[in-house]
C-alpha cells in the first residue's frame, strides 16, 4: 500500500478520550499535498471541523490534528491508524488536554464499500 491509495473519502465511527464510551460518527477526507504529505479533514455529527497533516510509512498513518472547540479554543492531538486495508482504518487518538487515562478510538470505512454500507 502506498499514501495514493489512501485519498478519498470515509465514514468515522469512534469514542472520546474519557470513560463515557460516548460513540461519535462522521467523515474523514484523506487527500495529498504537495510534498506527499497527508491532509486530513474530519466533520465530526455533522458539527464540528477538525483538520490536520500526516504521514504514511509501512500501513501505518500518523495525523496532528486540531480543532476550534468551547470558547473558541484551540483542541490539539495526534491520531495513529493502522491502515488494514486501503479501505478499512482502525485508530487510537489522544488530545493535549484530554484524560490521560483514557484513548480515543476511530474506525474509519472508506464510503461507497460494503462493510462501510453494512455499518
Amino acid at each position: 500500500m502506498n499514501i495514493q491509495d489512501l485519498i478519498g473519502d470515509f465514514t468515522v465511527t469512534g469514542t472520546n478520550q474519557d470513560e463515557t464510551d460516548v460513540i461519535y460518527k462522521g467523515t474523514l477526507t484523506l487527500s495529498v499535498d504537495t510534498t506527499n504529505r497527508i491532509v486530513a479533514q474530519w466533520l465530526i455529527n455533522e458539527t464540528q471541523v477538525q483538520s490536520g497533516t500526516g504521514f504514511f510509512k509501512d500501513n501505518i498513518l500518523v495525523i496532528n490534528f486540531n480543532y476550534k472547540g468551547d470558547k473558541d479554543l484551540i483542541f490539539k492531538g495526534v491520531v495513529v491508524y493502522k491502515c488494514i486495508t486501503k479501505d478499512l482504518l482502525d485508530g487510537f487518538w489522544s488530545e493535549k488536554h484530554g484524560d490521560p487515562n483514557y484513548l480515543g478510538s476511530e474506525r474509519c470505512y472508506r464510503i461507497g464499500t460494503q462493510k462501510e454500507l453494512q455499518h
